[in-house]
């Protein structure tokens, strides 16, 4: 057995365990809907969704006023894409088309097949990070927009996590088989290398950690001055544009 085929057992069980996410109103999410322009980024528009899970922002994006031309939702996990067809189905849900996808090779899609990409949450649990993003940017069209959010473990969380490390402790956010140390910084730093410009970048969210409480106690007032403080919160999100190159 491969450490993928472990990996997408481990990721289905995961899923098992979860229901559709349909009100997708996780910091993240919030995050990203905030700054999604339903002309430019929805309206008409081929998406891709990438790294679902079991569906609900998927869902959310093809359910708008601005509704797109069709919204592609990618899971590594078979359990997760099972859900979530089985959810649109059951609930007549058009204009999205699932598959089971790896992030980190997406050799079904064609070079600038999308014209907005996003990934919640989903690059800090594969092996290659990096692999990822420039699979985003390769089928991103020229002018297209990725959104991109991670933990960014530049701050408390991180340190609580270094000393995780440090004690001999497994810390797996809640069951996760890989969950690498992205930082913001990181992630920015892996968005210039896929040959994309960041046109948006920032974090929310300090935790104080509590054991037994795995978001740990929230401290909204350590969050500013914001120019200051949002390279420390644990969620980030970070918008890139795709250039358009002189011809084409």
């Amino acid at each position: 057995m491969t450490d993928d085929d472990t990996s997408r057992i481990e990721y289905d069980a995961w899923h098992t365990k979860h229901e559709v996410d349909v009100e997708s109103n996780t910091p993240w999410h919030t995050m990203l809907k905030a700054k999604l322009d339903p002309q430019r980024d929805l309206a008409n528009r081929r998406i891709l969704d990438i790294g679902c899970g079991r569906g609900g922002f998927a869902v959310w994006l093809a359910q708008q006023p601005a509704t797109p031309k069709e919204v592609v939702g990618c899971d590594f996990s078979p359990a997760a894409v099972s859900k979530a067809r089985e959810y649109a189905l059951a609930n007549a849900l058009s204009g999205i088309r699932w598959e089971v996808a790896d992030i980190q090779s997406l050799a079904q899609f064609a070079d600038g097949e999308f014209d907005t990409v996003s990934s919640t949450e989903t690059i800090e649990h594969v092996p290659n990070p990096l692999l990822a993003v420039r699979q985003l940017a390769r089928v991103l069209k020229p002018g297209g927009r990725l959104f991109l959010t991670t933990p960014n473990y530049f701050g408390l969380s991180g340190l609580y996590r270094a000393y995780c490390v440090a004690r001999g402790r497994t810390f797996d956010e809640g069951g996760q088989p890989i969950c690498q140390w992205t930082m913001l910084h990181r992630t920015k730093r892996w968005i210039r290398r896929a040959g994309l410009r960041i046109i948006h970048s920032d974090s929310k969210g300090i935790y104080l950690p509590v054991p037994g409480r795995q978001s740990g106690l929230h401290l909204p007032w350590l969050e500013h001055p914001k120019w200051l403080m949002k390279r420390f919160g644990v969620h980030s999100l970070v918008i890139a544009e795709k250039p358009v190159r002189l011809g084409s």
